[in-house]
């Protein structure tokens, strides 16, 4: 039976929705306030400001990211790096997640100028390259990874995963419709099976297990699936 939500996690709860409706420029502590079901008074009896608000935000979604890490720790690390890339796809039909990560997107530009902010973002990329770093030093130790230096090889894989996520919901906003033209033979052709095109991140997510997983594997360990990577991240989103 599961425990009733608290009313902070409803609170971090409303941060979540009304981000994903008014971005970071535009939401208001009343926008948070109609959509965790609290009064805007309440909200400022615990947060005296929008930003201690969403400071705390982040602090949230980041132990969040930390528990989802630590559920998979025992997992193979082929299978534990496998699932860490499909962490960074999205899909074209998933325009909440990335109204979500526009508005987290707005957040981490007020880094250079807000140490609060700045501090949360800091903690965040030790955490995504110390979750590929302790991945890499497992599977070395395991005999799944040949011996690589583990920090730059961390680094690599979050900037690519991360730039490609970015360039995703800042350039693109879905499918790479611009990607059409030189991939496909021209400007709206189909994929040559019929399927829709894949979003810039899953085919960057494909490439980063082709070009930086698989030659880093020992003789004898099959690549891992993206798709299983994939649908261990979304099993973690569905039993919230």
């Amino acid at each position: 039976m599961s425990e009733q939500p608290s009313a902070a996690d409803e609170i971090m709860d409303g941060v979540y929705r009304a981000l994903r409706a008014h971005g970071y420029a535009d939401v208001t502590m009343q926008d948070i306030a109609d959509e965790c079901s609290k009064s805007k008074s309440l909200l400022h009896y615990h947060y005296d400001t929008k930003e201690d608000l969403l400071v705390a935000f982040l602090d949230y979604v980041i132990t969040d990211s930390e528990a989802r890490i630590r559920a998979h720790a025992d997992d193979p690390p082929a299978e534990r790096l496998a699932g860490f890339v499909g962490w960074f796809v999205f899909e074209a039909d998933a325009v909440d997640r990335e109204a979500f990560h526009i508005a987290l997107l707005e957040l981490r530009t007020q880094g250079p100028f807000n140490e609060r902010i700045r501090e949360q973002l800091v903690r965040s990329d030790r955490l995504l390259r110390g979750t590929v770093a302790d991945i890499l030093e497992s599977g070395i130790e395991a005999g799944t990874f040949r011996e690589v230096d583990v920090e730059e090889t961390a680094a690599l894989v979050v900037a690519t995963l991360d730039g490609a996520r970015t360039r995703q919901i800042t350039l693109i906003g879905g499918t790479d419709e611009g990607s059409a033209d030189s991939e496909s033979g021209g400007e709206g052709d189909a994929p040559a099976d019929g399927l829709p095109e894949p979003t810039y991140t899953r085919r960057v997510a494909e490439a980063a297990l082709r070009r930086i997983v698989e030659p880093i594997l020992a003789e004898g360990v099959a690549l891992p699936s993206l798709e299983a990577g994939i649908d261990s991240m979304t099993r973690d989103d569905d039993a919230e």
